[in-house]
């Protein structure tokens, strides 16, 4: 019997250990991602040659926010710790409205304290600033200190998830539903897809400050007494890289949305549901790097100045036009030379011409094919002349000619 009862309590045991292995909490697994990952290898010439391991991914250019390659990229999956993009977002936009100061002291709650997975075990009534909290989120993906902020920017996590669903709506993310802001658990109500986390990632890169705390690869808080470590290890491997969030749990697989820039260009790769760190990190940078290699960001102009126009019954002769915007147009590489830039303009305009009137149009093309059409607009207004200022005229060239 003494036998059997051993048996039976070690039984119990083991399954605990069992259920508590598969409790769905993000943390990053101490996983070795051998650096021969990030060689640059045989980089693909077209997309045709693109292969990855991960199941979805999408890869967008930052500017245009073009989409130059995409696989299963509107699949609704869990996106683990990548969550916490949005979660950083609407910190940073706080931050920039003036809503929030890096200096703010946030404190802990009891609640966020409680939270697992990756974290920097913050204790009950624990103060930091918003700025070592920021970095906690960011470099370590700490549940804890994003829930702390959370809670300090909208009194609970509901209610700041209620914000992040807000905001991903506002941004078109139309297969986005957040429960929580950290990601932690598997939540099977909380989904995003690859094409909606390149759209959050694409708008938090547009804040450029964030980017000294995404490219940390090593760092302390707590007066130096906390190490913190970036789980991103392109940013340590990778030339160009910005950032940007790594994310894992067991149901959600490895997750990364990626960014970087060469020569002022910037791109993301997110990939979802990876097997392995090595393959989530391997297909981001086979991305990277074949946009890197395959394309390049265009501004085309006209060749020449453009001329003014002549203005009939204006007090000045002529108005200069100018272009509304350059457009930026992302175009592979070897096309680049081929574009095309033609200009119409009015021959002619009559006074009164308002500043930002539409008087012509550039166009660009690329081997017979309209790729941007823009405004050229009035550079400044020009009034029309009066009763007096015609006969004054009139006067002036019966007395003296024309000039």
């Amino acid at each position: 019997m003494k036998k059997l009862a051993l048996i039976l309590a070690m039984a119990m045991i083991l399954a605990t250990t069992a259920l508590a292995a598969d409790i769905p909490m993000e943390q990053e697994p101490d996983e070795d991602v051998p650096e021969s990952v990030f060689d640059p290898g045989v980089i693909a010439t077209n997309t045709e040659g693109l292969d990855v391991p991960a199941p979805s991914a999408i890869l967008m250019e930052r500017d245009t926010g073009t989409v130059i390659w995409e696989k299963n990229a509107d699949e609704r999956l869990r996106p683990a710790s990548v969550t916490k993009v949005m979660t950083i977002l609407l910190i940073v936009e706080a931050v920039d409205r003036g809503e929030l100061k890096l200096s703010d002291t946030i404190t802990c709650s009891a609640y966020a304290a409680g939270m697992g997975g990756s974290q920097v075990y913050l204790e009950e009534g624990e103060q930091m600033t918003l700025q070592d909290m920021l970095k906690c989120i960011v470099v370590s993906s700490a549940n804890d200190a994003a829930c702390a902020v959370a809670e300090h920017m909208a009194g609970s996590e509901q209610a700041f998830a209620a914000r992040m669903n807000e905001r991903a709506l506002e941004l078109g993310m139309a297969n986005t539903h957040f429960t929580n802001c950290t990601g932690l658990m598997d939540d099977p109500e909380h989904l995003t897809t690859a094409r909606d986390i390149a759209i959050m990632s694409r708008e938090l890169i547009k804040h450029e400050w964030i980017k000294e705390y995404t490219t940390i690869w090593m760092d302390t808080v707590r007066d130096g007494q906390f190490g913190l470590s970036n789980t991103n290890k392109l940013v340590r491997f990778y030339e160009g890289a910005t950032g940007l969030k790594t994310g894992y749990t067991s149901s959600a697989g490895h997750c990364l949305a990626a960014t970087a820039m060469r020569d002022g260009v910037e791109y993301i790769a997110v990939v979802l549901h990876c097997a392995s760190s090595s393959d989530r990190f391997e297909s981001a940078k086979t991305l990277l790097s074949y946009a890197f290699g395959a394309y390049t960001v265009a501004t085309p102009k006209p060749d020449q100045v453009l001329p003014p126009i002549p203005v009939k019954l204006g007090k000045v002769h002529n108005v200069q036009p100018v272009i509304d915007e350059e457009p930026s147009l992302l175009v592979r590489k070897s096309d680049a030379g081929s574009l095309e830039v033609t200009v119409e303009l009015v021959p002619e305009l009559t006074a009164p011409v308002e500043k930002g009137a539409e008087v012509g149009t550039m166009t660009v093309t690329l081997k017979g094919q309209t790729l941007a059409r823009t405004p050229i607009l009035a550079a400044d207004a020009v009034e029309r002349l009066s009763w007096w200022d015609v006969m004054k005229d009139m006067v002036h060239m019966m007395m003296y000619g024309t000039e």
